[in-house]
Protein backbone atom coordinates (compact mmCIF):
# COMPACT_ATOMS: atom_id res chain seq x y z
CA UNK A 1 0.00 0.00 0.00
CA UNK A 2 1.19 3.46 -1.08
CA UNK A 3 0.70 6.52 1.59
CA UNK A 4 -0.97 9.23 0.28
CA UNK A 5 0.70 11.36 -2.61
CA UNK A 6 2.52 12.47 -4.58
CA UNK A 7 4.32 14.76 -1.96
CA UNK A 8 4.89 18.39 -2.12
CA UNK A 9 8.23 19.96 -1.79
CA UNK A 10 8.15 21.08 1.31
CA UNK A 11 6.36 17.65 2.31
CA UNK A 12 9.63 16.01 0.69
CA UNK A 13 11.82 18.14 2.60
CA UNK A 14 10.59 17.72 5.67
CA UNK A 15 10.74 13.90 4.85
CA UNK A 16 14.66 14.20 3.85
CA UNK A 17 15.40 15.68 7.35
CA UNK A 18 13.42 13.04 9.23
CA UNK A 19 16.25 10.95 8.07
CA UNK A 20 19.20 13.05 8.92
CA UNK A 21 21.27 11.49 12.04
CA UNK A 22 21.14 14.28 15.15
CA UNK A 23 24.68 15.45 15.18
CA UNK A 24 25.54 15.44 11.49
CA UNK A 25 27.67 17.99 9.90
CA UNK A 26 25.17 18.33 6.62
CA UNK A 27 25.56 20.33 3.29
CA UNK A 28 22.32 21.56 1.36
CA UNK A 29 22.62 21.83 -2.54
CA UNK A 30 21.09 24.47 -4.42
CA UNK A 31 17.68 24.53 -5.04
CA UNK A 32 15.13 22.62 -3.65
CA UNK A 33 17.59 20.94 -0.79
CA UNK A 34 17.24 24.48 0.98
CA UNK A 35 14.37 23.83 2.14
CA UNK A 36 15.37 20.84 4.07
CA UNK A 37 16.67 23.47 6.68
CA UNK A 38 13.30 24.94 7.18
CA UNK A 39 12.43 21.33 8.81
CA UNK A 40 15.01 20.58 10.91
CA UNK A 41 14.76 19.95 14.52
CA UNK A 42 16.72 22.73 16.35
CA UNK A 43 17.16 20.42 18.91
CA UNK A 44 18.73 17.69 17.33
CA UNK A 45 22.36 19.19 16.93
CA UNK A 46 22.66 19.52 13.35
CA UNK A 47 25.25 21.68 11.98
CA UNK A 48 24.57 22.71 8.65
CA UNK A 49 27.88 23.97 6.09
CA UNK A 50 27.46 25.97 2.45
CA UNK A 51 29.82 26.01 0.47
CA UNK A 52 30.35 29.82 0.29
CA UNK A 53 32.25 29.91 3.31
CA UNK A 54 29.65 29.47 6.49
CA UNK A 55 29.12 27.13 9.07
CA UNK A 56 26.15 26.90 11.76
CA UNK A 57 23.51 28.01 9.02
CA UNK A 58 20.22 28.41 10.08
CA UNK A 59 16.71 28.41 8.04
CA UNK A 60 16.14 31.11 5.34
CA UNK A 61 16.01 34.54 6.28
CA UNK A 62 12.22 36.44 5.93
CA UNK A 63 11.18 39.71 6.53
CA UNK A 64 13.16 41.90 9.20
CA UNK A 65 15.55 38.94 9.42
CA UNK A 66 17.17 39.58 5.39
CA UNK A 67 20.96 40.51 5.69
CA UNK A 68 22.18 40.75 1.77
CA UNK A 69 25.46 39.78 3.01
CA UNK A 70 24.23 36.59 4.90
CA UNK A 71 23.01 33.91 2.08
CA UNK A 72 23.93 30.65 1.22
CA UNK A 73 25.55 28.81 -2.15
CA UNK A 74 22.74 30.01 -3.98
CA UNK A 75 21.94 33.21 -2.83
CA UNK A 76 19.02 32.79 -0.95
CA UNK A 77 19.34 35.04 2.12
CA UNK A 78 19.78 32.64 5.30
CA UNK A 79 19.77 33.38 9.23
CA UNK A 80 22.61 32.07 11.82
CA UNK A 81 22.73 30.29 14.58
CA UNK A 82 24.39 30.64 17.57
CA UNK A 83 27.88 29.57 17.30
CA UNK A 84 28.27 30.29 13.60
CA UNK A 85 31.64 30.60 11.93
CA UNK A 86 32.51 31.88 8.47
CA UNK A 87 35.83 31.15 6.72
CA UNK A 88 37.38 31.29 3.15
CA UNK A 89 35.96 29.66 0.02
CA UNK A 90 39.24 27.37 0.03
CA UNK A 91 38.42 26.28 3.06
CA UNK A 92 34.95 25.48 2.89
CA UNK A 93 35.82 23.13 -0.22
CA UNK A 94 38.81 21.67 1.65
CA UNK A 95 36.08 20.89 4.55
CA UNK A 96 34.02 19.23 1.29
CA UNK A 97 36.72 17.10 -0.04
CA UNK A 98 38.06 15.69 3.27
CA UNK A 99 35.39 13.95 3.80
CA UNK A 100 34.18 16.09 7.09
CA UNK A 101 30.28 15.96 6.09
CA UNK A 102 28.10 13.14 7.19
CA UNK A 103 25.64 14.02 4.86
CA UNK A 104 24.92 15.99 1.56
CA UNK A 105 21.83 16.45 -0.45
CA UNK A 106 21.59 17.30 -4.02
CA UNK A 107 19.27 17.70 -6.63
CA UNK A 108 19.71 15.75 -9.63
CA UNK A 109 18.39 15.32 -13.27
CA UNK A 110 19.48 11.68 -13.13
CA UNK A 111 20.41 8.53 -10.35
CA UNK A 112 21.25 5.54 -11.64
CA UNK A 113 20.41 1.83 -9.68
CA UNK A 114 23.59 1.66 -8.71
CA UNK A 115 23.91 4.98 -7.27
CA UNK A 116 25.32 6.89 -10.14
CA UNK A 117 24.92 10.85 -10.03
CA UNK A 118 23.84 13.56 -13.03
CA UNK A 119 23.26 17.24 -11.84
CA UNK A 120 25.08 19.09 -13.39
CA UNK A 121 24.48 19.39 -17.38
CA UNK A 122 21.93 17.69 -19.45
CA UNK A 123 24.30 17.84 -22.43
CA UNK A 124 21.72 19.70 -24.34
CA UNK A 125 23.82 22.25 -26.41
CA UNK A 126 21.68 24.97 -25.37
CA UNK A 127 22.10 23.78 -21.49
CA UNK A 128 24.48 25.90 -19.18
CA UNK A 129 26.23 23.61 -16.99
CA UNK A 130 26.45 24.27 -13.16
CA UNK A 131 29.09 22.28 -11.73
CA UNK A 132 29.44 24.35 -8.55
CA UNK A 133 30.41 22.32 -5.80
CA UNK A 134 28.13 18.79 -6.64
CA UNK A 135 31.59 17.32 -7.50
CA UNK A 136 33.38 17.42 -4.61
CA UNK A 137 30.26 16.82 -2.43
CA UNK A 138 29.42 13.52 -4.24
CA UNK A 139 32.87 11.97 -3.65
CA UNK A 140 33.62 13.42 0.32
CA UNK A 141 30.42 13.20 2.17
CA UNK A 142 29.76 9.91 3.50
CA UNK A 143 25.98 9.91 2.61
CA UNK A 144 24.87 11.68 -0.30
CA UNK A 145 21.00 11.79 -0.59
CA UNK A 146 19.25 12.77 -3.78
CA UNK A 147 15.98 15.11 -3.56
CA UNK A 148 14.22 15.39 -6.86
CA UNK A 149 10.87 14.17 -9.26
CA UNK A 150 10.72 10.76 -9.60
CA UNK A 151 9.52 11.86 -13.36
CA UNK A 152 10.10 14.57 -15.50
CA UNK A 153 7.40 16.89 -17.16
CA UNK A 154 7.56 14.75 -20.56
CA UNK A 155 6.67 11.74 -17.98
CA UNK A 156 10.11 9.42 -18.63
CA UNK A 157 11.54 8.27 -14.90
CA UNK A 158 14.37 10.25 -13.62
CA UNK A 159 15.57 6.92 -11.73
CA UNK A 160 17.10 5.07 -14.30
CA UNK A 161 19.05 2.09 -15.00
CA UNK A 162 22.29 4.01 -16.08
CA UNK A 163 22.76 7.46 -16.36
CA UNK A 164 22.61 9.29 -20.21
CA UNK A 165 23.63 12.77 -18.81
CA UNK A 166 27.00 13.67 -18.11
CA UNK A 167 28.09 12.02 -14.90
CA UNK A 168 28.73 13.98 -11.90
CA UNK A 169 30.04 11.16 -9.76
CA UNK A 170 29.92 7.74 -9.46
CA UNK A 171 27.91 5.13 -7.15
CA UNK A 172 27.63 7.93 -4.74
CA UNK A 173 23.99 8.23 -4.09
CA UNK A 174 22.92 6.05 -1.00
CA UNK A 175 19.08 7.44 -0.83
CA UNK A 176 17.08 9.02 -3.54
CA UNK A 177 13.92 11.02 -2.36
CA UNK A 178 11.11 12.19 -4.18
CA UNK A 179 7.70 13.26 -4.51
CA UNK A 180 6.67 9.12 -5.46
CA UNK A 181 8.85 7.54 -3.21
CA UNK A 182 12.24 6.64 -1.25
CA UNK A 183 14.56 4.68 -2.57
CA UNK A 184 17.50 3.36 -1.29
CA UNK A 185 20.79 3.03 -4.18
CA UNK A 186 23.70 1.24 -4.28
CA UNK A 187 26.02 -2.46 -5.30
CA UNK A 188 23.08 -4.65 -4.19
CA UNK A 189 20.78 -2.19 -7.11
CA UNK A 190 17.24 -0.38 -6.36
CA UNK A 191 15.49 -1.34 -2.95
CA UNK A 192 11.72 0.83 -2.50
CA UNK A 193 11.75 1.70 1.05
CA UNK A 194 8.20 3.92 0.52
CA UNK A 195 5.58 4.97 -2.01
CA UNK A 196 3.03 8.05 -2.18
CA UNK A 197 0.65 8.27 -4.31
CA UNK A 198 1.99 5.44 -6.31
CA UNK A 199 1.77 1.59 -5.77
CA UNK A 200 5.20 -0.79 -6.63
CA UNK A 201 3.17 -2.67 -9.21
CA UNK A 202 2.67 0.88 -10.80
CA UNK A 203 6.11 1.75 -10.33
CA UNK A 204 7.37 -1.25 -12.42
CA UNK A 205 5.43 -0.07 -15.69
CA UNK A 206 6.96 2.72 -15.53
CA UNK A 207 10.52 2.05 -14.25
CA UNK A 208 12.55 0.77 -16.73
CA UNK A 209 14.89 0.17 -13.61
CA UNK A 210 14.77 -3.19 -11.73
CA UNK A 211 13.84 -2.88 -7.68
CA UNK A 212 12.72 -4.75 -4.86
CA UNK A 213 11.14 -3.92 -1.87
Amino acid sequence: MSAPGPLTTDALAARIARDIPDGSYVNLGIGQPTRVADHLDPDAGIVLHTENGMLGMGPAAVGGEIDPDLTNAGKVPVTELPGAAYFHHADSFATMRGGHLDVCVLGAFQVSGRGDLANWHTGAPDAVPAVGGAMDLAIGARRVYVMMRLFARDGSPELVPRCTYPLTGTACVSRVCTDHGVFATGPGGVRVLETYGITPEELRERLAVPFRH
